[in-house]
């Protein structure tokens, strides 16, 4: 028995208007949430044209000049934007008939392709039980005829399984978002034997140990550690007239210090570094889940990973940023502090879900809604842009190396400390070079 998709029937709306605009085929992302029981899909989005493309509405004729690098790329920005528990679960295409019959095949490379790019992004491993199956949807844009099949991508041989695609109303407003802060506070050495010193290697090599951390952490929802097999809302007030419960839930804590698993001692070595990188701040966390009796381990789960990529996105984010901006060679030595973009939420009609995206102190309103419009095919008016984090203007002295000044290193450090207690309102990534101050 196929897998079954429930549908936001707004997207039965996009897809027809995108079938009489472009010709003779396009393609797109779904975005939804898969669980054992249920798929769900909230929102299509076209893939967004290429220069050559955007003065007329019109693809190659053939499905073999399909840029599945191009597609594979809008994937990986898109799912930046998403906050925990949703996910690019599938593609699309709305193709001419005679071109219907090769649009699977197609279809299928995407979709291998996308699983493959953001795989090799993420720092946290699929459950064993987790649904592996992702959607390729095949329209006809001249019967509207919709086939639907889905591919397991853990199995690089899987073959197409038939799926049912189901409409409903107002699926996009019945979704639960579990919110949260989370402190960070992540000292990253770097050894005096790694090449270079490359910043974003290791940065990342950091992430992976500090992931693990919160995969293990124990959340509190309400001040309580709840088993996993328990329902969310069990115990939930219900909103005025009992028809629905509170769409949020805010007090939730992350312990870290404390851990679930039954992970072996660690052993304290001794290494030697010639510098550290720190990630310091306050990070605002966000996942969704929908309300159909949500278990708290499928809520739990979307929120740590929703807490890691955050966390690795921005500094993604900000690598991309110095290369375009600075050079490659900027990576590594010359800047010593660098402020991580900030995270804002922006809604979408008609749903109680909001998108995530992520800007720099310096960048326009405008250049926001440029991107959602672009990744997301959604335009933003600027009271709809919420900042989720307080942004400080910090002033850091930048250390001095080889000083034999006593009196100068104590001050820079007290400096750099109180600018930092300043700046708990954004992260804060320090690169500190050549040696460690010490008291």
């Amino acid at each position: 028995m196929g897998r079954t998709y429930f549908v936001e029937e707004a997207i039965g709306q996009y897809l027809s208007d995108l079938s009489t605009k472009f010709k003779p085929y396009v393609t797109g992302l779904l975005i939804g949430q898969c669980s054992s029981q249920r798929d769900y899909v909230i929102r299509a989005v076209r893939t967004p044209p290429k220069e050559e493309q955007k003065e007329g509405n019109t693809s190659p004729s053939k499905l073999e000049s399909i840029d599945e690098e191009w597609i594979t790329a809008h994937a990986s920005q898109v799912s930046r934007m998403l906050p925990g528990g949703l996910l690019v679960l599938g593609v699309f295409i709305i193709a001419t008939p005679e071109l219907s019959k090769d649009s699977q095949n197609a279809l299928r490379k995407i979709i291998f392709s996308i699983e493959k790019s953001l795989t090799k992004r993420r720092l946290w491993k699929p459950a064993e039980e987790e649904v592996s199956d992702r959607a390729a949807l095949q329209v006809c844009s001249a019967t509207k005829k919709i086939v639907c099949r889905t591919y397991d991508v853990q199995d690089p041989k899987s073959s197409a399984k038939p799926a049912d695609w189901k409409y409903q109303s107002a699926l996009s407003a019945s979704w639960l978002s579990l919110d949260c802060t989370v402190n960070v506070n992540i000292h990253i050495p770097l050894l005096a034997t790694s090449p270079n010193h490359d910043l974003e290697k290791n940065t990342k090599n950091g992430l992976h140990r500090w992931s693990k951390q919160i995969e293990d952490s124990v959340f509190l929802i309400n001040g309580q550690v709840k088993d996993d097999d328990t329902e969310l809302l069990e115990g939930q007030k219900k909103l005025r007239g009992n028809t629905q419960y509170s769409t949020q839930i805010s007090d939730i804590k992350v312990l870290t210090q404390l851990s679930q698993g039954s992970s072996h001692r660690s052993t304290a070595t001794v290494q030697v570094c010639s510098g550290s990188i720190n990630l310091k701040g306050a990070v605002k966390c966000r996942a969704y889940v929908h309300n159909n009796k949500p278990k708290v381990k499928e809520a739990v789960q979307a929120l740590k990973r929703d807490i890691i990529n955050t966390l690795n996105d921005r500094c993604e984010i900000l690598f991309e940023d110095l290369v375009i901006n600075e050079g490659p060679h900027k990576k590594n030595f010359e800047r010593v502090y660098h402020v991580l973009p900030q995270r804002l939420f922006v809604p979408f009609a008609g749903s109680s879900v909001m998108l995530s995206d992520y800007k720099f102190g310096d960048e326009a309103a405008v250049e926001i809604q440029e991107r959602f419009v672009e990744m997301l095919d959604q335009s933003v008016q600027d009271e709809d842009i919420h900042i989720a984090e307080e942004l400080n203007t910090v002033d850091i002295c930048p250390v001095i190396e080889n000083t034999d000044d006593t009196q100068q290193k104590q001050l820079t450090k007290a400096t750099l400390l109180m600018k930092l207690q300043q700046n708990m309102g954004v992260v804060i990534a320090a690169a500190v070079f050549a040696f460690f101050l010490k008291s």
